[in-house]
């Protein structure tokens, strides 16, 4: 590979890890400024704006190498493991994930779920026997450690509490989001798999959306500012980052591709602090080092099949 290449796989790879590091900050900003916002609306605001550029970019992209429409539609036997997955992703777990955004501080929780690489073996273990070591349950105990010092210099503890149960069921459900992933993707590429997801999850979203929210729909602002983060949120989080981050793992190794994700908390912090959603704290810096070493650590596991 030239140097040249892989470069700009490292700066690509990085500006994902930047998206996704502000996605939790922008998505608080929602809440804090949009009175009538919802978790339902936000959501499926956000899976729509994904949808309206992944899909056509799906078909450009299968027009170009002059493959049939048939090889990027899910096959028949495959089905039940699309609407599987999009249930437990982009569905629950994002039902999950921004109810927890809603309920604490952004940074904490891209540390909590920055920590689901953790749990996974955990799961594949469970599914598959596959070995746990040493190394992952010292990483496990150092970013758990990592938590408890971020809620104790952050949010307060009654605010948090609720927060980091969402928090929490959003690391279950995207370890059993893997477990399920392993069915499917070898035989689908990464671009086909995201945009089927966020389409299947959206059709699961609207009907939540109507029923539930739909009379706070028409109280939205509106404003530059609102649509602003949405279209963020939608391309450059849900989209771009995916995008950028499946090109690193195709060209330098998913371990690699992997290590980049440690540094989301930092971008949240940093985002956060930037935009006057939260104060410096020592504490909490020292919090995300705790956790960044854990998962490093536990990253370091010796790799078994």
């Amino acid at each position: 590979m030239r140097k040249g290449n892989k470069t700009l796989t490292y700066l690509l790879i990085s500006l994902s890890v930047v998206f996704w590091g502000i996605s939790f900050i922008l998505t608080k900003e929602l809440f804090i400024t949009e009175e009538h916002m919802t978790v339902t609306i936000l959501i499926a605001l956000r899976l729509a704006i994904a949808t309206v550029v992944m899909l056509p970019a799906l078909f450009i992209t299968q027009a170009i190498k002059h493959s049939s429409i048939k090889a990027i539609l899910p096959r028949r036997e495959d089905l039940k493991w699309f609407l599987l997955l999009a249930l437990c992703e982009p569905f629950i777990y994002h039902l999950c994930e921004t109810s927890g955004v809603q309920l604490v501080s952004g940074s904490l929780a891209s540390v909590v779920i920055a920590t689901i690489p953790l749990f996974v073996p955990f799961g594949m273990w469970i599914a598959y026997r596959q070995h746990i070591g040493l190394r992952l349950l010292v990483g496990v105990v150092l970013s758990l450690g990592g938590v408890f010092i971020l809620i104790a210099g952050g949010d307060s503890l009654g605010g948090n509490a609720k927060g980091m149960l969402f928090l929490s069921g959003a690391v279950v459900i995207a370890v059993v989001y893997t477990l399920l992933l392993v069915k499917i993707v070898k035989r689908y590429k990464p671009l086909t798999i995201t945009t089927w997801q966020n389409l299947i999850g959206l059709i699961y979203f609207l009907p939540l959306v109507f029923l539930l929210d739909g009379h706070e729909l028409p109280l939205l602002s509106y404003s530059p500012h609102m649509l602003t983060i949405l279209l963020v949120l939608g391309i450059c989080c849900s989209t771009l980052a995916y995008a950028f981050y499946n090109l690193g793992v195709r060209v330098l190794g998913a371990s690699e591709a992997c290590i980049f994700n440690n540094a989301i908390p930092v971008f949240s912090l940093i985002a956060a602090i930037l935009i006057g959603q939260e104060t410096f704290s020592w504490l909490k810096v020292l919090g995300i080092v705790v956790v960044i070493a854990g998962v490093v650590i536990a990253q370091f596991e010796p790799q078994h099949k």
